[in-house]
């Protein structure tokens, strides 16, 4: 090449980089965001969701995007993490939406509902079905944008000081639960109270309550329900399968580069898998340190399981009948379950039956 036409070919590479240079900067921003979470920092399954995502997207970005968390009363209570989204105290929260039932009942139907999804179910729902298209949807009303982003499977069904062997054993019995489930029980006489999770050990230990369900043996062990009520009740069957989701103020996640808003999109995906293996992982063994500490396990009795079915029916169909949007969201539900639930008998149930029978003995 002639020294002229390779100055020249030289010249316009060097000018095509001080252009691009900038360009690449500027879809790599410093951004800074904070994260009220629903927990306290003791609950490592959920509370660490939280710092699993801001150490992805910091490590992602080359620490361009940085996000902050504070536990449950730091910047505000637990339950009202969605407010500090909606009026930008925040940017951001990780929280369980039925805690919002008291803004509109809909917000149960994408965390946990009496009877609902498992956890596949809810997660093939969201990613594969019309989930998280009919949470945004509705979430605008909010000024909330959500991403799936954990799952603590099928939960337990609470913290008893007494037996509960008929369905008169429930009426005026005063039951922290979560969520919506609350509606149900209320019918059977049940006084429901929605307590954050690490004020509801001193709520027990103080008779303020007669019971409290949180999620399963790995949380429930420490936050130390075992030391003042003696019986454990399964199956929680408000919660099959419980989704959690970062909720982020919706003008903020507009401002977002495409490429930040498939960053975050996929750290939330990563928080989800991760915080369900957990729980499968550590639920066993703290199940059976409690039963060796003196935990009773106790089965709801059928007759109980078809009574809270019979009301869930119930406020179902009085709330479709007064909410479009609860009814719009149900229906969908209803409809995803009745079809997941035809697979199911055939290979996961009669699979997971055969295993649980025989003890997979070999």
């Amino acid at each position: 090449m002639k020294r002229r036409q390779f100055l020249k070919v030289a010249s316009a590479g060097i000018a095509a980089s001080a252009v691009a240079a900038p360009a690449i900067a500027q879809s790599m921003p410093e951004v800074r965001w904070r994260l009220t979470a629903s927990w306290p920092k003791s609950l490592d399954t959920l509370w660490g969701s939280c710092e699993t995502f801001s150490k992805y997207l910091a490590e992602a970005t080359d620490n361009k995007f940085q996000v902050q968390s504070f536990a449950a009363g730091e910047i505000v209570p637990g339950l009202q993490a969605l407010d500090a989204v909606e009026n930008g105290t925040v940017e951001a929260c990780h929280t369980a939406a039925y805690y919002f039932i008291g803004k509109d009942p809909t917000w149960a139907l994408f965390c946990a509902v009496p009877f609902g999804l498992n956890t596949r179910q809810q997660n093939a729902w969201f990613s594969d079905g019309d989930g998280l298209k009919l949470m945004n949807e509705f979430g605008k009303k909010f000024n909330a944008y959500s991403l799936v982003s954990g799952n603590t499977g099928a939960q337990m069904g609470g913290w008893f000081r007494k037996e509960i062997k008929t369905v008169d054993d429930l009426k005026g019995l005063k039951f922290r639960i979560g969520g919506w489930a609350g509606k149900t029980l209320q019918k059977l006489g049940v006084v429901p109270q929605q307590i954050a999770g690490g004020d509801i050990y001193p709520a027990l230990e103080k008779g303020t309550i007669d019971a409290a369900e949180w999620v399963g043996p790995y949380d429930d062990e420490k936050l130390g329900f075992y030391k003042i009520a003696q019986y454990y009740y399964y199956p929680g069957w408000w919660e099959g399968g419980t989704a959690n989701h970062f909720m982020i103020n919706l003008q903020k996640w507009n401002e977002l580069p495409r490429n930040y808003q498939a960053i975050v999109t996929a750290a939330a995906a990563l928080c989800s898998v991760e915080q369900t293996a957990r729980y499968d992982a550590r639920n066993p063994a703290a199940l059976k340190r409690l039963v060796a500490a003196g935990t009773q396990l106790r089965p709801f009795s059928q007759p109980i399981m078809e009574a809270c079915l019979k009301a869930s029916n119930e406020v179902n169909a009085e709330t479709s009948a007064a909410n479009p949007d609860y009814k719009k969201v149900w229906d969908s539900i209803l409809a995803f379950r009745n079809d997941e639930y035809l697979w199911w008998q055939v290979a996961e149930y009669g699979y997971d039956t055969f295993m649980i029978r025989t003890g997979a003995r070999s």
